[in-house]
């Protein structure tokens, strides 16, 4: 039977989850707000616990992308360092012993997510440099999202090199932490890019694909699941109550 198109719970998702590493990617831990343009990047925070929960009472470890953990475990990732990401999720990871990692955008800390505004979305806050310290100290990790968050394949490669390549400098001077994990912002890339993030002293770099990974994957195209609210449409009630019964 086909999986849903985005994880919301761990049933439909159980043996899938088992058959590699799987990686969970979030955005906007917080209520979809009244006129939202672009709603799957909001999750509620009580869908946020309850996902977590599930996850550590089925008995996984969480662990960072790529990284070679006893089954199951699971990577949990956050795009983009949002504030409601330090405000919303933290104390819920810090509940259930889980920890995360965060791609942040090097030249947009402290300030909105302004690309946004181009793709038909609505801005809203980004940790600034105490955040992201309070983040860190929770026992999280941060990663690199670019500096200006552009479409690496549809830039000129000398930019495309330069927006990875500085972005990792960037973190690293700024958080006196090695960068060695990457996200393609809005999981564009091609072989040209991957190759320029291996060469910028990357480990790994995830993408938007969907899927699990294990031994063969490439390390600089890591798959990811898009976890976000239940699909709300009639077809999507429909297999739910057939699938329960």
């Amino acid at each position: 039977m086909a999986l849903p198109q985005y994880f919301s719970e761990l049933a439909p998702f159980r043996d899938h989850f088992c058959e590699g590493f799987p990686t969970l990617c979030y955005h906007k831990i917080e209520p979809v707000p009244v006129g939202a343009r672009i709603k799957g990047l909001y999750l509620e925070p009580a869908l946020f616990r309850r996902q977590i929960q599930e996850l550590a009472g089925a008995g996984f470890s969480f662990s960072l992308p790529g990284a070679h953990a006893p089954s199951p475990a699971i990577a949990i990732t956050f795009d983009d360092g949002f504030v409601s990401n330090l405000e919303a999720a933290v104390p819920i990871l810090r509940e259930f012993g889980a920890r995360a990692i965060n791609y942040l955008v090097a030249d947009r800390i402290g300030q909105t997510s302004d690309w946004e505004t181009h793709e038909g979305g609505e801005a809203r806050p980004l940790m600034d440099d105490a955040q992201v310290r309070d983040w860190l100290a929770a026992g999280n990790r941060i990663g690199a999202h670019t500096c200006t968050h552009p479409r690496l394949s549809k830039i000129p490669r000398n930019r495309a090199r330069e927006e990875i390549f500085s972005s990792k400098k960037k973190l690293e001077d700024r958080f006196g932490k090695p960068i060695d994990h990457f996200a393609y912002p809005f999981g564009d890339y091609d072989d040209a890019v991957a190759e320029a993030v291996r060469e910028a002293g990357f480990k790994n770099a995830v993408t938007m694909d969907r899927g699990v990974n294990d031994g063969n994957t490439d390390p600089f195209r890591l798959k990811r699941w898009t976890a976000r609210y239940p699909t709300r449409t009639l077809g999507a009630l429909l297999k739910k109550l057939f699938q329960s019964r």
